[in-house]
């Protein structure tokens, strides 16, 4: 096979890029901007473009696919040359559909928890010795890729709702086709491109349309958009599998889990990881993994990039950094920390850096999320709204929305500084949420500096 990418370098595309090649198609590909750590990735194989920039004369007959990245736009002279040659055109997901025809496909799909539940299956698939390809939205311990396209019997993804190219915008997880499907919950986000909770609920139906005659589909009965929504698609030719909190206790700061008279202590906590645990059993189960080695194989799991990841501590202090910025997210990490440490203070400080999250019509989704945390900050830049074309987002306007007393708006990179420096944390936690940087924030740094000498 003669695979060509446009837009090699975005940070799945060149994942896949690598897994291709490492199956043994030739790869060609391009783009107007790789950084790191692509560059690097695709130089170590042997696929790095020669030169920065699209280029139509990769285009010729010979190519079997072209795969296009959501980088690439409409007008893209690649494109506008795959079309006139009429080559087979394919979005990142549909190309992953047609690698995985014949396997046992298993999707977990949901606004919140899919990485983490997906990074779960990975983690006692991949301790029990089963041979399964993959694709996962973060960095995993042991796994030196995101995605892996082998000729494994079984494939496990994390099923994005966001549009899957510039020419294709249905969502991504409309391509994958399960037989084993999980929902996690349902909060609306991505307003950019789902104007009206109505709209994004749909594509929720749309999946669920989409699950092989025969499937499965696991959904979290705790969520009660989500629990309607099964009840009003439910579909014959379907198996449902309902699920909640499993069985487990908290001591000492330590979270304990028992499934099916297993038990184990954990390294993760919070209702929503329990939540996240229990679909990745009920999924290992459908792929005939018992409860013994299951729950001794999630004993060792430690977390996926950026989820509740421990940055730094000390016998009196501890820092998390955690991905959430979405309302549901941010409202789950704060309660989970909070019930794991109850007799410590909370320090959360949220960035709003996504298009939903600093637009003013979506405000109201915050209202109370962070009512839990002993102290609240929101975080923002006047650099994050003019890349998003965004007007100004005034202080008010967020904490009318997030309708919290004594919340701290900042919208100043220097002045965030000012205010972590001026604070000790003795008994206390420190939770950073954010799917950016804080506008370049030295988090190490700072962690360095808040655990010492306590």
């Amino acid at each position: 096979m003669n695979i060509h990418f446009t837009s090699i370098g975005g940070s799945v595309m060149h994942q896949l890029a690598i897994a291709l090649k490492r199956k043994g198609y030739t790869i060609t590909g391009s783009d107007d901007e790789i950084f790191e750590p692509a560059r690097t990735a695709l130089e170590r194989e042997g696929i790095l473009p020669p030169e920065v920039g699209w280029n139509p004369e990769l285009l010729t007959p010979s190519v079997d696919a072209v795969i296009l990245g959501m980088h690439a736009k409409e007008d893209n002279p690649e494109l506008l040359r795959a079309k006139e040659m009429n080559l087979p055109i394919y979005s990142f997901p549909e190309y992953i559909f047609k690698e995985s025809t014949g396997k046992r496909r298993v999707v977990i799909g949901g606004s919140h928890g899919k990485t983490t539940t997906t990074a779960m299956i990975m983690h006692v698939l991949r301790q029990a010795d089963k041979k399964f390809d993959y694709l996962v939205g973060a960095r995993l311990d042991g796994f030196d890729q995101s995605v892996n396209i082998t000729d494994a019997p079984v494939i496990v993804c994390e099923g994005d709702e966001y549009p899957a190219s510039a020419i294709e915008k249905r969502p991504k997880f409309h391509f994958l086709f399960p037989h084993i499907a999980v929902l996690t919950g349902i909060a609306w986000d991505h307003i950019n491109v789902f104007p009206t909770f109505e709209n994004y609920l749909e594509q929720f139906r749309i999946f669920i349309s989409k699950i092989e005659t025969g499937g499965i589909l696991i959904y979290n009965e705790e969520d009660g958009v989500l629990k309607k929504l099964v009840e009003e698609s439910k579909r014959t030719d379907l198996a449902y599998q309902p699920y909640g909190v499993p069985q487990h206790v908290i001591t000492n700061n330590q979270t304990t889990i028992t499934i099916e008279g297993e038990t184990a202590r954990l390294h993760v906590f919070g209702n929503h990881n329990l939540l996240n645990l229990h679909a990745a059993w009920l999924v290992c189960k459908q792929l005939n993994i018992p409860a013994p080695v299951f729950v001794k194989a999630i004993s060792s799991f430690t977390g996926a990039a950026k989820r509740l990841e421990l940055l730094a501590q000390n016998k009196n202090t501890i820092l998390y950094r955690d991905f959430a910025h979405a309302p549901s997210k941010v409202r789950a990490t704060i309660e989970a920390v909070k019930a794991q440490y109850p007799d410590k203070k909370l320090y959360a400080i949220l960035e709003l850096h996504t298009y939903s999250s600093l637009n003013e019509a979506f405000m109201q989704e915050y209202r109370g999320v962070m009512a839990k945390a002993d102290e609240a900050v929101v975080f923002y830049s006047k650099h994050a709204l003019e890349l998003k074309r965004l007007p100004l987002l005034e202080s008010s306007v967020v904490k009318r929305g997030f309708n919290q007393e004594r919340l701290h708006v900042i919208t100043d990179k220097n002045a965030l500084q000012t205010f972590l420096d001026t604070h000790t944390y003795t008994n206390s936690i420190v939770l950073l949420m954010s799917s950016g940087n804080y506008d370049g924030l030295d988090l190490d740094q700072f962690s360095k500096k808040a655990t010492a000498g306590n």
